[in-house]
C-alpha cells in the first residue's frame, strides 16, 4: 500500500514551510544547532539530518520492539567518507525513497499481524472508545517516533489517516486496518527519516510541546552516543525539562555511557574508523597461503573488535590503541602469529583465548593480522597501502593525488619490496615527495609482516630493514620498525588529534572545520595526557551539545 499518495501532502506541506528538503528528495542543510552556544562559535539555523541505514534500523527495531529486521535499502555513496552517518552523503533519492515506502509497508504488516507487538503498540482498554483508543496509539507512537510530542494539528491529520485503514485493507479489523495505515505513514514522515533541529521552542501555534530544545537534545544525545532513538528515561527527561541545562544533560551523558548501546556504537566507530569491516572481503594467493579461508579472515575482524574493545572497556586510552600487547586469538588465527593451538588458554564463548603477543615484534592495532593482511596483496605486503593509510587515518596528514607521471608505473624486479618501492617512489622519482616523507616511511615500519601478516625477518634470502624516518607534525622521528613506530604513534600529539578529530565526525556526523580546531587540540592534549577512551567521548559529546568544556571536576 503505496501511502506516499494519502500523505505527499503533509511532505510537501513540510517542504514549503520549513525549506529543509530542496525539491523533496533530500538535499541536507549542514550546520550547528542553537542548542547551548559556546566555543563552538556562531550556530547555524536548524540541522536536517537524514538517519543513516543503520540509524534506521535501530530507530524502527525500538520503536516497536523487533529483535531482528531484514529490511534491504540502497547503499549511500559514501564517497570515501570515513562513516555511514556523514551527512554530506545522505540522500534520499528516488531508490532509497521506493525502499523507504516498501520497508514501512513490510514493518507495519509484521507489527499487526503479530498479537503481542499490536497489544504493546496499541492496548487494549475497555474504558476507552475506539476513537479514544486511536487517539491514544497515535499520540503515543507519534511522540516516539518523531522524537517529541505530536502537534495537535498533527494529530488531526493522523486520525483522519487512520479513518482510510478499513477501506484500504477491507480484510482486517478496521482498528488494526488503522494502526497498520498509521504505521506506514510514520515510518515515511521526514520527521521520522530525518532529525531536525531548530530554533523554534514550542509549537506552531496549534498546541504547544513544551520546550522544544529540550526534545531534539534528547535526540542529539541519543544519535550521538547510540546511534539510536532516545529510551524512556531520555524522553522523560525532554518532558520535564531536565535537559535544558547543562547539570541535566551531563547527567543524561554519564548514566548513557554505562549502557551497553554504547559500546555498542563504540565499536561500530573503531570498524568504522580502521576499514575493519572490509576484512571479509580480502583474498590470498592459495598456493602461497593455502590455510587463508573466509572464517580465517571473519576471526581477524573479530579480533580486532575484541582488542579494541578491550581497551575501551578496561579504562585505556589512544595511546594503549597503538602499544597493547593483549589481543584474543582462535587457533587457526594463532597460526598467523607463529602460536600452537593447543597450548591456548580456555577459550572464550566466541572461541578466542587471550594472549600477549612478543613486544619486539607486535605492538597495538597495526600489527594485528587483521590490518596487516588487508593491506596486503594477494602475495605480498602492500606497503604503499599500508603507508597511505597510516598518513590519512592515523595521522591525519595531507596527501596530494599521485603524479600524472605515475600513472600506469609498474614495479620492478629488485630482490626485495623494500627495494621494488624505493626504485618506484623513492629519491630520484616523481613520487620522491609525499612517498618519500609520509608514505613509504610509515609502510616500511611494517615491512617485517607479509600479506597475511605472518612476522618475518628475511625476504628471498636477504634481510629486512624496517627501519624509516617520519616527519610527524612535532618533528622528524626514527625507529628500527613496527613496535617502535608504534610506540612513537602512541606518543604523538598528532595521533591524538587525528583520533580526536574523527572522533568528533562520529559523533556529529560531518566532518570537521577551523571552527573544530580549539576542540580538536583540546581533546588531543586530553588523551595525550593519559585520559581514556570513554572520557574522551564524554568531554566530545558534553561539548558538542552545551557547547561547555568538560572541567575535571566532572566525574564520567
Amino acid at each position: 500500500m503505496q501511502v506516499w499518495r494519502s500523505y505527499c501532502g503533509f511532505w510537501g506541506a513540510v517542504c514549503a514551510t520549513t525549506a529543509f528538503l530542496a525539491g523533496c528528495v533530500g538535499e541536507i542543510s549542514g550546520g550547528q544547532s542553537d542548542v547551548g552556544k559556546g566555543r563552538d562559535g556562531p550556530v547555524a539555523e536548524a540541522i536536517v539530518a537524514r538517519l543513516s541505514h543503520w540509524e534506521w534500523e535501530q530507530s524502527v527495531r525500538e520503536l516497536f520492539g523487533l529483535d531482528a529486521l531484514s529490511i534491504s535499502l540502497v547503499s549511500d555513496p559514501l564517497g570515501g567518507k570515513a562513516f555511514d552517518n556523514n551527512q554530506s552523503a545522505l540522500r534520499v533519492g528516488p531508490s532509497l525513497w521506493r525502499d523507504y515506502q516498501a520497508a514501512a509497508e513490510v514493518v507495519a504488516e509484521r507489527v499487526t499481524s503479530d498479537p503481542t507487538l499490536l497489544e504493546r503498540l496499541a492496548p487494549a482498554d475497555a474504558s476507552r472508545t475506539a476513537d479514544e483508543r486511536a487517539t491514544a496509539f497515535i499520540e503515543t507512537l507519534g511522540s516516539r517516533a518523531f522524537r517529541r510530542p505530536l502537534l495537535a494539528s498533527e494529530v488531526t491529520a493522523r486520525r483522519a489517516l487512520f479513518a482510510q485503514g478499513p477501506a484500504l485493507y477491507p480484510e482486517l479489523d478496521p482498528f488494526v486496518a488503522g494502526v497498520r495505515l498509521c504505521v506506514e505513514a510514520f515510518l515515511q514522515s521526514p520527521y521520522f527519516i530525518y532529525r531536525t533541529e531548530t530554533r523554534e521552542a514550542s509549537g506552531d501555534g496549534d498546541g504547544a510541546i513544551g520546550n522544544l530544545r529540550d526534545w531534539q537534545m534528547a535526540a542529539r544525545l541519543s544519535y550521538a552516543i547510540w546511534q539510536g532513538m532516545p529510551d524512556p528515561e531520555l524522553y522523560r527527561a525532554a518532558a520535564a525539562g531536565e535537559l535544558s541545562s547543562a547539570a541535566g544533560v551531563l547527567s543524561q551523558i554519564e548514566r548513557m555511557l554505562d549502557d551497553p548501546r554504547t559500546a555498542a556504537s563504540v565499536e561500530r566507530f573503531f570498524e568504522q574508523l580502521y576499514d575493519a569491516d572490509q576484512y571479509p572481503h580480502m583474498q590470498k594467493n592459495q598456493a602461497k597461503y593455502p590455510d587463508f579461508s573466509p572464517e580465517l579472515a571473519g576471526d581477524m575482524q573479530a579480533e580486532f573488535l575484541k582488542f579494541t574493545q578491550n581497551v575501551y572497556q578496561l579504562g585505556g586510552g589512544v595511546r594503549d590503541l597503538f602499544t597493547s600487547t593483549t589481543t584474543f586469538v582462535t587457533p587457526r588465527l594463532a597460526a598467523v602469529y607463529g602460536l600452537d593451538g593447543a597450548t591456548l588458554a580456555a577459550p572464550d564463548a566466541d572461541g578466542f583465548s587471550r594472549i600477549e603477543l612478543d613486544a619486539s615484534q607486535r605492538s597495538g592495532l597495526l600489527t594485528l593480522a587483521g590490518f596487516l593482511a588487508w593491506k596486503g596483496t594477494d602475495s605480498q605486503p602492500n606497503t604503499i597501502q599500508r603507508g597511505v593509510f597510516v598518513t590519512r587515518r592515523i595521522l591525519c596528514q595531507p596527501l596530494g593525488n599521485p603524479p600524472v607521471e605515475a600513472q600506469g608505473a609498474t614495479f620492478g624486479n629488485q630482490t626485495t619490496n623494500r627495494a621494488r618501492i624505493e626504485a618506484l617512489t623513492g629519491p630520484g622519482t616523481c613520487g620522491a615527495g609525499c612517498h618519500g616523507r609520509y608514505i613509504n616511511p610509515a609502510g616500511f615500519a611494517f615491512e617485517q609482516f607479509g600479506a597475511l601478516g605472518e612476522y618475518r625477518t628475511d625476504e628471498e634470502g636477504s634481510p629486512i630493514d624496517a627501519s624509516a624516518t617520519f616527519e610527524f607534525a612535532e618533528g622528524p622521528a626514527s625507529y628500527a620498525g613496527a613496535s617502535q613506530f608504534s610506540q612513537l604513534l602512541g606518543g604523538s600529539l598528532q595521533a591524538h588529534a587525528c583520533f580526536s578529530g574523527y572522533l568528533l565526525e562520529y559523533l556529529r556526523g560531518r566532518e570537521g572545520g577551523p571552527e573544530d580546531a580549539a576542540l580538536v587540540e583540546n581533546l588531543a592534549r586530553r588523551s595525550l595526557g593519559g585520559a581514556s577512551i570513554r572520557d574522551l567521548l564524554a568531554a566530545a559529546v558534553v561539548s558538542t551539545t552545551t557547547g561547555a568544556e568538560l572541567t575535571t571536576g566532572v566525574s564520567l
